[in-house]
């Protein structure tokens, strides 16, 4: 068995049955599957509850589980283990990075917040438990404008690491928010030339944009919002067609909830595959969850000092998210 590569690799027995022994050893150790939109489709089918960052902490949080195995990256596994010190995390494969949470160094972004007294830090949830340790409220896509619309309307507010988020929510809420100067790869490279193209090719077609995507890209949107949101407003809508402008995971789950719609990814701006798609949110297999339940490893562990300041915005934003 090795785990050098931040996964356990372990032979499997020829012909087993993933999906069933995953079933078998979940229930046999009372673990909890937790899987996000942007997983690979067979991963969303055999986890427990699929969901956005917020929909995952608030689960995690609310679990009895004494496993608790997070299909995503790593920075949802800490927020995860922050959240429930007294369980074991497992990420399956512990080298799912995330390009915006490592756009914040917490060294650095540590630095900015001191160069900045008086501000309110807010953060987006794709951090590492460091910077969350310098932050006062937590957010995600889905309940940051409400927790931004919260805070005093002359309240100076630090935002990071996500600057088209940052933009975004200044623009809906007429805030001028100090923006940390952080982007997702991923989003970066939806473009309003791919975005026209498909427009042309599907006349009527809505238009669904994460706010992760730059101005330009929101501009275009018929709905701008995080994954959840995007996925509610085409099971809502009347209309049959979309164009969806985030990570193609979440096709998955609209298909599902949605079989008689037709749902059209946005190819990157370079055009060097027909949908775009994040590596890092693909790494977690059949395989790798097989193994990360049977040796539950490996485990994500957080700095107990880190965690108990990182805990205090987290737990913040599930107040304010109520």
């Amino acid at each position: 068995m090795n785990v050098d590569n931040g996964y356990v690799d372990a032979p499997i027995e020829e012909g087993i049955d993933l999906k069933k022994e995953i079933v078998r050893l979940k229930q046999e150790k009372n673990a909890i599957i937790l899987a996000h939109y942007y997983q690979r489709p067979e991963i969303q089918d055999i986890a427990d509850f699929i969901g956005d960052s917020l929909a995952l902490a608030q689960i995690a949080a609310d679990s009895r589980a004494d496993i608790i195995v997070m299909c995503g990256v790593q920075f949802m596994g800490e927020t995860a283990k922050i959240l429930c010190l007294g369980k074991k995390v497992i990420v399956p494969d512990m080298s799912a990075g995330c390009s915006l949470a490592d756009s914040c160094p917490a060294d650095e972004f540590e630095k900015f917040v001191k160069a900045h007294p008086g501000h309110t830090v807010v953060s987006y949830v794709n951090t590492t438990a460091a910077v969350k340790a310098v932050t006062d409220i937590v957010v995600t896509s889905g309940n940051a404008r409400k927790i931004i619309d919260s805070l005093p309307s002359d309240a100076k507010i630090i935002f990071g690491p996500d600057r088209n988020l940052g933009h975004y929510i200044n623009i809906q809420s007429g805030r001028n928010m100090l923006l940390w100067d952080g982007a997702c790869h991923v989003h970066e490279q939806f473009s309003i030339e791919k975005i026209n193209a498909l427009k042309e090719q599907y006349p009527g077609a809505k238009v669904l944009v994460h706010p992760e995507c730059r101005k330009q890209v929101q501009e275009a949107a018929d709905k701008v919002g995080s994954t959840k949101v995007l996925l509610d407003y085409a099971v809502s809508s009347e209309c049959d067609t979309f164009i969806v402008a985030t990570e193609s995971g979440i096709l998955h789950e609209m298909m599902k909830k949605c079989p008689e719609k037709k749902f059209i990814p946005v190819p990157p701006e370079d055009g060097s595959c027909n949908c775009n798609e994040c590596a890092d949110m693909k790494k977690v297999t059949l395989e790798k969850l097989y193994n990360s339940l049977k040796y539950e490893m490996p485990l994500v562990e957080v700095d107990p000092e880190v965690a108990e300041k990182a805990v205090r915005p987290i737990k913040r934003m599930l107040e304010l998210s109520k």
